[in-house]
């Protein structure tokens, strides 16, 4: 039995080695690390300066090294000795540096593209084991040349519709930006533009998506193993990454195409030092609508834009600070009798510091808004006009310390401040727009606070064995001034208030705390070969009402409340990696399992749109998703692509629908076969094609119908009891590059490409309508059967494209 002196010598000597400990991971120093050195430093492109995301960094015949981060920047611990460096990226000449390691070094590396990088087929086992390490499970990172080649509609380059060629990424169908990632619904993808969420990633109804490829820089898809950092979404990630600016020179890209032209600018404030960046792209299909014979098309409106601003400044070899935008809009008008516009703004300010020479920080300021506004003619001189959306002020912290050799130690934190505009309806004069009078219905705002903590670490135990584990505490809560209501049914299922709960003036009424465990454990069988796994659980607080199959801008987000609790995800995947250097050629096949909780459908005949009520025409179930994934890409050679097969289902549990029984999700697509391809003839010609197959799209049909006071009703199946057809489709595209004249910077190519070469005419809608039949007398009359009909939106779509840069 100890004494209170031992047992206070103890607690002492207890808190001392905590303090240790903790001190050892903050700040990379302890006695038991002293006999290493670290080497750090940035991953660069020598002609632009632009920052190289997830370059490789390793020590020459060993399998020792890292991968850079969203910065560019690395950091390797080694023992005292000389050594040589390996730095590389894809489409640049690899570079190799000595280093003598008597004490840590900083060493900063510009690499440059090379004529015959894809070409280079001879390999070292070193280089080839760091490959299948650094591909993770699950993850995939595009390269926007490649996507930049491959043909879609209109010839706009459109990042959101090329990764649906990928495994386990589906479209919700034709003329759509939404997906689905493993059975997800489309508001369970979070889509991050330099770390600000972007709530609505469509132009024109879905027929684009708001990126514009210039400005973008660097694309990462989680459908799984999605780090402790990241949260909020059950299904997916994708990290769009900005241009920073080229630093080195002043440099200009841009294009002409069938329905939109833009322009990007670039160039340093001060050389090596500061750099900015501007990407303007607006379509103009407005231009023509005067030339229109119709007076209502003549004074129609439809047109999108979208800006993307940055710029950066080095304050110190330790110091840098960035500041990006995104500022976008619709805007599409029929006449003087309906007009809807919608649009993006983000802003995110950001300061990346080095404590010392391991530990990595970055803090960012956060702000992102979507909203969209209907109006509508219902007088001679007045209108109706509806206003929603949201904002989001988001702050983040986030640490990496590279605090000993083979580990990696990520941590921080997040607040966002989110804040709801259900809508408001008001009357407006015809002339000035102004309001008049008070505001005819408006929807009390709602508040709510979501927090989490994380921390993450990835740990190389030897040259066969990675792990990367962590735990993320995610937190929600509801403030007031608001009121909530219990709801009870009637015998038909409609819900009405039975009380009512109201909150004050930032009162904090309800709160919800998710712990997110996340795993991903990689094992090399040999060389080229790894085994990997991941397991992560999600918590999403945030919903979007919709009971379409397609992505609109008046899909109104809400929060999780007193009714309606987080959904929640647990994910497991198996994978099998395998790299065939010799043939240019990364196999991977992937296995995965998918339960989602608390999540939500719709009362048949239910109301969404400004209803004060949303939450009781909610139901709420289950779901599973299940799948596999198979994809080979070939990087080398003058012929270059991918393929990829998905096979997968997905099912939902939702009492109230279906009986109560399992039934088949609006995202199950049993079958998906894409082929992407681009050969290149000579510097100068190139074809690219590609080709995808889909299963039809489930929908609940009429099974049989009656007569009742003579007008015939349908009485419907199961839910989603059948399917549309099949989607299947193909692209082709040449690109001409026109010929280089010594000591001009100008640089040009003509794009000309066909979406849907072979015009198949995909289901967009299916009607049911009655069949009817001419009779003897000349008259149309019914036969008391019913027929689907389907309406194709596009067909056979040719595009010409002239880009240039300088």
């Amino acid at each position: 039995m100890l004494c209170i002196t031992d047992s206070l010598t103890l607690r002492l000597e207890m808190q001392r080695h905590i303090f240790t400990l903790l001190t050892a991971l903050l700040l990379g120093v302890s006695h038991s690390f002293s006999q290493t050195y670290t080497v750090n430093g940035k991953v660069t492109d020598g002609e632009s300066g632009e920052e190289l995301i997830g370059a490789t960094v390793f020590v020459k015949n060993s399998t020792i090294g890292v991968v850079t981060n969203e910065y560019g920047f690395y950091a390797l611990d080694l023992t005292p000795g000389k050594y040589i460096l390996v730095f590389q990226y894809l489409g640049f000449t690899d570079k190799e540096i000595a280093v003598d390691l008597s004490s840590s070094k900083t060493v900063n590396v510009e690499l440059s593209t090379g004529a015959n990088v894809l070409k280079e087929a001879v390999v070292s086992a070193a280089k080839e084991e760091s490959k299948v390490e650094n591909k993770q499970i699950s993850v995939v990172r595009l390269d926007i040349k490649t996507v930049k080649e491959i043909p879609v509609v209109f010839g706009e380059v459109d990042i959101l519709k090329t990764i649906t060629f990928l495994p386990g990424i589906q479209s919700l169908g034709e003329g759509s930006s939404g997906i689905s990632v493993r059975g997800g619904g489309q508001d369970q993808n979070l889509i991050l533009l330099d770390e600000a969420p972007v709530y609505n990633a469509s132009h024109l109804l879905g027929f684009f998506s708001v990126f514009n490829g210039d400005a973008i820089k660097d694309l990462e898809v989680y459908k799984g193993g999605i780090p402790a950092k990241y949260g909020g979404r059950l299904s997916s990630l994708i990290d769009i990454r900005m241009k920073d600016g080229n630093s080195k020179h002043f440099a200009a890209s841009g294009g002409i195409g069938s329905i939109s032209s833009r322009l990007t600018l670039e160039g340093p404030i001060v050389k090596d030092k500061s750099s900015f960046m501007i990407a303007g792209r607006r379509s103009y299909a407005d231009i023509f609508l005067p030339l229109a014979n119709n007076d209502d098309v003549q004074n129609s409106r439809l047109y999108f834009y979208d800006l993307n601003l940055k710029t950066n400044y080095r304050i110190s070899d330790k110091d840098r600070l960035y500041l990006s935008g995104y500022f976008g809009r619709d805007v599409f008008g029929f006449s003087e009798l309906f007009g809807l516009s919608w649009g993006n703004s983000t802003a995110t300010l950001r300061w990346n510091h080095l404590y010392g020479k391991k530990l990595f920080s970055n803090i960012s300021l956060i702000y992102s808004d979507f909203d969209y506004g209907i109006e509508f003619k219902f007088a001679d001189n007045a209108y109706f006009g509806s206003n929603q959306g949201f904002k989001d002020y988001n702050l983040k912290v986030d640490f990496t310390n590279y605090f000993k050799p083979g580990n990696k130690l990520s941590f921080g934190g997040q607040i966002i401040h989110h804040r709801f505009n259900p809508g408001e309806f008001v009357a407006l004069n015809d002339e000035t727009k102004e309001t008049i009078g008070q505001a005819e219905l408006r929807l009390e705002n709602k508040r709510a606070l979501e927090s989490a903590l994380y921390i993450d670490h990835e740990w190389k135990k030897n040259e066969r064995f990675n792990i990367r584990y962590g735990l993320r505490v995610s937190m929600f809560n509801n403030i007031g001034k608001a009121n909530e209501f219990a709801y009870g049914r009637d015998e038909l299922g409609k819900p009405f208030a039975t009380d009512t709960f109201t909150y004050s003036n930032n009162e904090i009424y309800n709160t919800n705390i998710g712990l997110e465990p996340r795993l991903s454990i990689s094992y090399n069988v040999k060389t080229n070969a790894a085994l990997k796994a991941s397991y992560n659980r999600t918590y999403q607080y945030l919903q979007q009402a919709s009971n379409s199959a397609t992505t609109l801008p008046v899909d109104q987000w809400f929060p999780s409340n007193v009714n309606i609790e987080p959904q929640l995800a647990d994910q497991v995947a198996i994978g099998y990696f395998l790299n065939l250097n010799e043939k240019g050629l990364e196999i991977s096949a992937e296995v995965y399992h998918k339960l989602m909780q608390n999540q939500i459908d719709y009362r048949d005949g239910a109301s969404l749109f400004f209803n004060e009520q949303l939450d009781g025409e909610l139901l709420f179930g289950k779901a599973r998703s299940t799948g596999l994934e198979l994809y080979v890409q070939k990087n080398t050679g003058k012929l270059t692509g991918f393929l990829a097969y998905t096979l997968s289902r997905t099912r939902r549990n939702i009492p109230g629908i279906n009986n109560g029984e399992w039934y088949i999700d609006n995202n199950d697509r049993p079958h998906s076969v894409s082929v992407v391809g681009t050969y290149n003839f000579n510097k100068r010609v190139s074809v690219s094609g590609t080709f995808s197959f889909v299963s039809g799209k489930p929908f609940t049909s009429p099974i049989s119908s009656f007569v009742y006071d003579g007008k015939r009703i349908a009485v419907y199946g199961d839910r989603n009891n059948d399917r549309v057809p099949a989607y299947h489709r193909g692209d082709i595209g040449v690109t001409l590059k026109n010929k280089e004249k010594e000591n001009k910077r100008l640089k040009s190519s003509w794009n000309f490409s066909v979406y849907n070469f072979y015009a198949r005419e995909n289901p967009f809608v299916v009607n049911f309508e009655e069949v009817r039949i001419e009779n003897e007398a000349g008259e149309s009359v019914p036969t008391g059967q019913t027929q689907a009909v389907q309406i194709a939106l596009f067909k056979l779509i040719p595009s010409v494209t002239w880009n240039f840069e300088f």
